[in-house]
């Protein structure tokens, strides 16, 4: 058994549902301390998180994850013990094999490899590890990223071990997310008796226009590396129940996909100069989820797209798809931040599982990229 497959099933046997750690970062900080790793546990709340840094000099390169896992849904759905890794079938079975233990595993490997190979590297590499990315994550990356922006610490390339690969490990790594924003709108009206709407005032009616033109909104034409923003509503709330009475209020919420061709600023002045012009009577409430982020094409995506291709022969694709990651906090302190990580088809799913096949070159991958940056 390989050390990366060995580690990864260790991993796996920990139980570690969001926001609990049951231990991993104990392990992991085990591992990374006899290599010269300064190791800090930063707890939040019922969030553990971990930084660890091996040197001193730039540039730094860090490994960023989550040890976190989604909760795996009733258990005799699954063929195999949830949190008991199982090999069959030529793939290794658990709750995060694919998100994202097999990833943390793989990099702490690539890492006691390439320090063996070359104790005297140049620059110096991290680890930033949480137990609150599957959660609300507001007491994991994000605070250990303003520890290290308060002390000056400065990050030069940052690779998060989320589960990218479509179909083939290294098909496509990710240079940038959307951002996430959320709105519920309440437009008022006047209840009644639906058989006098002259004493009334249907808010359903008032509102329909004015989501239609959000709806044909074009809000933006996305940019090279981005779709255009997309804008969806999510739940429509409104009437009492009965059939012969007209609402006072109707309740909408609806979200943003937004890419950097746009900020939250336009997006919102814009919905509201909408909502203005048909003459509603209403509420905003607002929550950002999170912003974009982008790395154009540099020595981050070049080294790793280099380390793909030396591994595997493919040529990867570079994405901004997909959900929000902690990269989106990492961004903030970090200029160069990519994503990359196994195949994504099982995550979060019953049975979640990941080739045994690919986590060695996983492994290797990682190796490869700290070589094309370090040495």
């Amino acid at each position: 058994m390989s050390k990366t497959l060995a580690l990864t099933e260790e991993l796996i046997g920990l139980s570690s549902v969001t926001p609990e750690d049951k231990g991993c970062q104990q392990r992991l900080s085990g591992l990374l301390a006899p290599l010269g790793f300064r190791c800090e546990t930063v707890q939040s709340g019922d969030v553990t998180n971990l930084w660890a840094r091996r040197g001193t000099a730039q540039p730094l390169l860090v490994f960023a994850g989550h040890t976190d896992v989604v909760p795996a849904g009733p258990p005799d759905q699954w063929q195999s013990d949830p949190f008991v890794p199982t090999r069959r079938d030529g793939r290794l079975y658990g709750r995060g094999a694919a998100d994202m233990k097999t990833s943390i595993a793989a990099m702490i490997v690539a890492v006691e490899e390439f320090t063996a190979a070359h104790p005297d590297h140049k620059g110096s590499i991290g680890f930033l590890i949480t137990s609150d990315e599957e959660g609300p994550a507001v007491d994991g990356t994000i605070i250990v990223c303003n520890m290290l922006k308060e002390r000056g610490e400065q990050l030069d390339y940052c690779i998060v071990g989320e589960p990218t690969s479509a179909r083939d490990l290294g098909d496509m790594i990710k240079n940038g997310r959307r951002g996430t924003m959320s709105g519920r709108l309440t437009v008022k009206g006047v209840q009644g008796h639906i058989a006098y709407p002259q004493l009334a005032k249907n808010p359903i009616h008032l509102a329909v226009p004015a989501l239609t033109e959000l709806a044909a909104t074009t809000w933006d034409n996305g940019n090279e590396y981005y779709l255009p923003t997309s804008w969806q509503m999510s739940n429509i709330h409104g009437g009492t129940g009965a059939s012969n009475v007209i609402p006072g209020d109707i309740v909408i919420d609806f979200n943003f996909r937004f890419s950097t061709a746009s900020t939250v600023e336009q997006l919102q002045q814009r919905v509201q100069a909408i909502l203005d012009r048909h003459g509603l009577d209403y509420q905003l409430k607002w929550t950002v989820g999170g912003l974009p982020f982008l790395t154009p094409r540099g020595n981050l995506s070049e080294a790793l797209a280099a380390a793909i291709k030396a591994e595997t022969g493919i040529d990867t694709e570079l994405s901004t798809s997909g959900g929000t990651s902690d990269g989106r906090f990492i961004a903030q302190i970090c200029p160069q931040v990519i994503e990359f990580g196994p195949p994504n088809e099982s995550i979060h799913k019953i049975d979640e599982h990941i080739e045994l096949r690919f986590i060695d070159p996983l492994k290797n991958i990682y190796l490869r990229t700290l070589e094309n940056l370090l040495l």
